[in-house]
């Protein structure tokens, strides 16, 4: 199915039934404020937007960054590629620069970034593929006596078990006024309502929640494996095969991805900024 926005020149090519998308007929770098609109508000209703053939290098990916929010340093361990460019991260696989678990970027801080802006640098000719899994649809296709329990959960995230050696090492960064020296676990609804939207997302992920607040350890492991499960069924996942000049943003409020790790010895290279987010707010009490 094809959709055009009401932007000049700005169609859109749905993926998946409930989320992904391809966007023709733009080049991010010379857009003008009408259609870097229309893609924020695409990325908003299809959550994942790929674009093809973009010329773009560092100066321009945060520029085009700030076009469309409020930027974030690089990330609360990892510093920027340089001084020059403190926001962008890079995911290096000659440097640990591995995404092989199912996550939302950051949620182990108060307030995760809303959502991130990525482009190919280096990837392989086979391999290397990312995959997005969509928290809202998995919410909604929950049965109703799961989504009210759902609803009333906390979690507990925490960045050490991917971040906590590197932090040691290395030190940290910068993020939000605070130079992070340690990272201290953080609670979060186990739902999350799009502030935007008001549409309620599964609000977990492997990568970063370690529990369920206030119940058993056993009871604990056995919710997050269901909801797991649930999240990365195949219908909630769309993927992306990627290709030099590629460029991919997501909405952080309400998916998760993957980045598989198939491609050998090779150097595959992403960078990646991000935009400023708010704290997550759960449903409503009932």
């Amino acid at each position: 199915m094809t959709l055009t926005v009401p932007a000049p020149s700005l169609t859109i090519d749905r993926l998946g039934v409930f989320h992904g998308a391809r966007v023709r007929g733009v080049d991010l770098v010379t857009a003008d404020d009408a259609q870097l609109a229309a893609v924020r508000a695409a990325l908003v209703e299809h959550k994942v937007l790929f674009f093809s053939h973009q010329d773009i290098d560092p100066d321009a990916q945060v520029l085009l960054g700030r076009r469309l929010g409020e930027l974030t340093p690089s990330h609360p361990v990892v510093k920027g590629i340089d001084e020059e460019h403190p926001e962008i991260y890079a995911l290096d696989a000659a440097d640990n620069g591995f995404a092989d678990v199912w996550h939302t970027d950051v949620t182990f801080v108060r307030r995760p970034p809303l959502g991130s802006l990525l482009r190919a640098v280096q990837v392989p000719d086979v391999g290397g593929d990312t995959q997005w899994a969509d928290a809202e649809a998995a919410y909604r296709s929950l049965s109703a006596p799961v989504r009210d329990l759902a609803d009333r959960l906390t979690a507990v995230h925490d960045g050490n078990r991917e971040f906590g050696y590197y932090l040691a090492q290395r030190g940290g960064n910068a993020w939000e006024g605070t130079e992070y020296r340690r990272l201290e676990p953080v609670e979060h609804p186990v739902v999350r309502v799009h502030p935007e939207t008001g549409r309620p997302s599964l609000f977990v992920n492997p990568g970063f929640t370690s529990h369920i607040a206030g119940v058993s350890d056993a009871e604990s492991r056995g919710l997050l494996d269901l909801f797991y499960a649930h999240l990365t069924k195949p219908e909630h996942i769309v993927r992306h095969r990627w290709s030099a000049g590629d460029v991919a943003m997501w909405d952080n409020r309400s998916t998760l991805h993957y980045a598989n790790r198939d491609y050998g010895d090779f150097r595959r290279i992403m960078h990646r900024v991000t935009w400023r987010g708010e704290e997550p707010v759960g449903p409503t009490p009932r």
